[in-house]
């Protein structure tokens, strides 16, 4: 095997990896409001949104495609397996940091962050105009929405549920969020374990494996969704606190229906948008929509501060660490 095939499949490996850490970072989002209500025992929450996480991933291809193909113009050959792996890299260290910290930031935004880094670095061409249609319009948005309709849906349901009594009630809506947490890891699987396909399958267009007309072949998509999977399982304990209890104390109610608007919006975007939307974002705003229906002040807007922070710092940062990468690997490329 030549560098450059050694290249590729240390690239499959990294993408993997961040795959997982993707997985454990973000399990939170699918069942943090699950388990801080006790709806569902940590380890069983675990095992079915990793579950839901591969069916989920199995599902379609249309974020892959926008990741694999819609960034950045790879060059082919040696730099460009080394813009991809810089990329990586560079998503991986962020996700590392914000798990570390306890922040729900977006592992979306750290990849694509890495990828547009790595390619300013090597002088690739960056799809500006994609990367404003499909990840700053929606980065903007998605959580706008959430916020909204989860606040609207609290609303309608608490005027719906004025005369019922309060601990029966509650009772039902922690049977009704096994089904919510599990739409959610479903949609988290949609969106999140398709961009590693995405970049697996850019790795192996730049070095001839693949053609770019065929599609993401099957055994990409099953590895990624495996390992999102066993991310998944292993669990992201620390930003699970920071979403399940730190930002606002949920009630099964609050808890159901934060998860299924944000399940909602996953779909959609996935779906007719094919943008890689943040799960991140989407959930963190709907229980703040959910809360804000007790009172504004019932949300604990300096963590909520911190996590807006996050956000704002992933792609530059992610991208910082992927053009740095990048600099110091391409003096040693044949």
């Amino acid at each position: 095997m030549d560098f450059a095939g050694f290249l590729v499949i240390l690239v499959i490996v990294v993408a993997l990896i961040f795959d997982y850490t993707n997985g454990f970072h973000d399990a939170a989002n699918a069942i943090a409001t699950s388990v801080s209500t006790r709806a569902l025992r940590p380890r069983t929450a675990l095992a079915m949104a990793a579950i839901m996480n591969l069916i989920g991933a199995l599902l379609g291809t249309g974020v892959a495609e926008t990741i694999g193909s819609g960034i950045i113009d790879t060059p082919e050959g040696v730099h460009g397996l080394t813009v991809v792996f810089a990329g990586l890299i560079g998503a991986v260290v962020w996700n590392l940091i914000t798990w570390w910290f306890g922040l729900p930031s977006s592992s979306s935004h750290a990849l694509i962050g890495g990828l547009a880094g790595a390619g300013l670095a090597s002088a690739s061409q960056v799809q500006w105009t994609v990367i404003g249609d499909k990840v700053v319009i929606p980065m903007v948005i998605s959580p706008l929405i959430g916020f909204f309709f989860a606040y609207v849906a609290m609303v309608a349901l608490l005027w719906l549920m004025r005369n019922a009594t309060y601990r029966p009630a509650m009772r039902r809506f922690r049977y009704l969020q096994t089904i919510s947490a599990a739409l959610m890891a479903l949609g988290h699987g949609l969106q999140d374990a398709q961009k590693t396909m995405g970049v697996i399958f850019l790795a192996l267009v730049a070095h001839g494996w693949a053609n770019p007309d065929d599609g993401i072949p099957l055994w990409v998509k099953l590895a990624a969704a495996s390992a999102i999977s066993l991310g998944t399982y292993s669990g992201g304990w620390r930003i699970m606190r920071t979403l399940g209890r730190k930002m606002i104390e949920l009630d099964p109610a609050r808890g159901f229906v934060a998860e299924t608007v944000s399940a909602m919006v996953l779909y959609a975007t996935a779906t007719f948008w094919q943008a890689p939307v943040s799960t991140t974002h989407t959930i963190t705003s709907a229980i703040m929509g959910v809360g804000a229906t007790r009172r504004l002040s019932a949300v604990r807007w300096g963590v909520a501060g911190n996590i807006a922070i996050a956000w704002v710092l992933t792609i530059p940062a992610a991208a910082g660490v992927a053009a740095l990468i990048y600099f110091l690997a391409s003096p040693i490329l044949p």
